[in-house]
């Protein structure tokens, strides 16, 4: 039997419609670089521009952050730009240098491979480098050592500056409520040397520093940084040895350029104590005599309030941020009686009104609930503080009847929430306790009748 010839029939194939990506653009700006890109308007400008120079692209979005440091992951723009890429909304991320995008190998690095994860590449335009190309790890690595050697270096040469104009005894920061720098010396501003003065005379008459606030804001007084008065501004005042005439300088310092978080000054660096330094707004009589009522208060409350003289520590304590002002929420109670339930509520809100912050109140259960949901708890598990800390960075609320969790891990999590309805909230008690007054008033209807 003769062999068969096969007859193979060749298929053209199909070119594939070129795939449009949406590309999105991420500016870093720094105050005193990069002026192309210094307003929001000049690089929306510029990335249209861009972006219109490629048939296949199309702009998803500009994302910039000013003023903030490459070497942090707390960028609020960069982590928009990230939780967009996560919902399947960006194709390509481009940005002008590896600097711009981070001075931080680790964030770099973990940031490439999440976005090569999903699909999506980086382009730098500098390097004319994609993180999604072959090489492009390897590259980033390089590049981003390089780049955080850099930051170390500016970070070393900024703290050698500092601490030669303390060994001076000149101050860095030369612009507070009553002062301004002018040749190295603080000097008086008169019509803010003012309200200083009422400050302190207002609390020794007995004032809280709550109350304060509120007159203050009341009265249409500038707050420092042209903000509203609050519980916080005011003590600052009030514990500012500057204001009678002396300096401590190096009160804080700064342990890792990476993150740049300030860390109270407990001896681990040198501090720098400069007597009369300027003039002062206040005599040390005052500012002594302020010290010693703030103590005094302080010893009162911690006897009447908190047993032994410890605060209590709650579960989301210092946890709770408000998305609206910025503020802290603190634990509260509310209800009365056998109705009595904890909830947590902003500062600012609670301390200044809703002139202020119209942040509602959020139920402690409700945040149990939706904490144990996103660590992958059940309902019967243990939450502690603990575990919570290991876990869970910050809580934000940006907006009513929604969380947002930046975890440990550099991840964030958004959860809804509603207040249970009535009935779902009533406990056991609560429903006997309400049957029995209805039964009551029924009783009494009756006799009447």
């Amino acid at each position: 039997m003769a062999d068969r010839v096969p007859y193979i029939e060749y298929v053209p194939a199909v070119p594939t419609p070129p795939k449009i990506l949406r590309v999105a653009a991420y500016a870093r700006v720094s105050a005193d670089k990069d002026a192309a890109f210094h307003s929001l308007e000049a690089q929306t400008e510029y990335y249209e521009a861009y972006v219109r120079g490629h048939e296949d692209w199309q702009l998803a979005g500009i994302y910039s952050d000013d003023g903030i440091s490459g070497t942090v992951i707390t960028r609020p723009e960069f982590q928009r730009l990230l939780e967009d890429c996560r919902a399947g909304k960006i194709d390509l991320v481009v940005t002008k240098s590896i600097t711009r995008f981070a001075r931080n190998t680790v964030v770099l690095l973990e940031t490439a491979r999440e976005l090569k994860s999903l699909g999506i590449d980086c382009y730098f335009e500098k390097e004319n480098m994609h993180s999604i190309s072959p090489d492009g790890e390897l590259l980033l690595t390089f590049l981003a050592m390089y780049a955080e050697e850099e930051a170390r270096s500016a970070s070393e040469n900024q703290k050698w500056r500092i601490r030669k104009r303390f060994e001076k005894g000149q101050p860095w920061v030369g612009r507070m409520l009553g002062y301004r720098l002018g040749d190295g010396k603080l000097e008086i501003v008169p019509e803010e040397a003012e309200i200083v003065r009422q400050i302190f005379a207002m609390y020794m008459s007995g004032m809280s520093m709550l109350a304060i606030a509120k007159q203050l804001n009341a009265e249409g007084v500038p707050g420092p940084a042209s903000s509203l008065w609050n519980r916080i501004t005011v003590m600052r005042i009030l514990t500012n040895e500057k204001y009678a005439g002396d300096m401590v300088l190096q009160k804080t310092y700064r342990p890792d350029f990476r993150t740049k978080k300030h860390v109270t000054n407990h001896g681990q660096v040198r501090k720098y104590e400069v007597k009369g330094s300027h003039e002062a707004i206040i005599t040390k009589e005052q500012f002594e005599a302020v010290q010693l009522e703030r103590a005094r208060r302080n010893a009162h409350n911690a006897r009447k309030n908190v047993p032994g003289g410890s605060e209590p520590k709650y579960l989301f304590t210092g946890l709770i941020s408000c998305g609206q002002c910025g503020g802290s929420y603190i634990h509260r109670s509310a209800g009365k009686g056998k109705y009595k339930h904890p909830i947590w509520t902003c500062q600012r809100y609670f301390d200044l009104g809703k002139a202020t912050c119209s942040a509602k109140a959020i139920p402690e259960y409700i945040l149990i609930e939706k904490t144990k949901e996103v660590l992958g708890l059940g309902a019967e598990d243990a939450l502690g503080r603990e575990l919570l800390l290991s876990k869970v960075k910050k809580i934000i609320v940006p907006e009513p009847h929604q969380l947002v969790f930046n975890m440990q891990d550099g991840t964030t999590v958004t959860m809804p929430w509603q207040h249970r309805s009535r009935r779902e909230s009533w406990t056991p008690e609560m429903r006997e306790a309400a049957r029995k007054k209805a039964l009551a008033q029924k009783q009494k209807k009756e006799v009447k009748e």
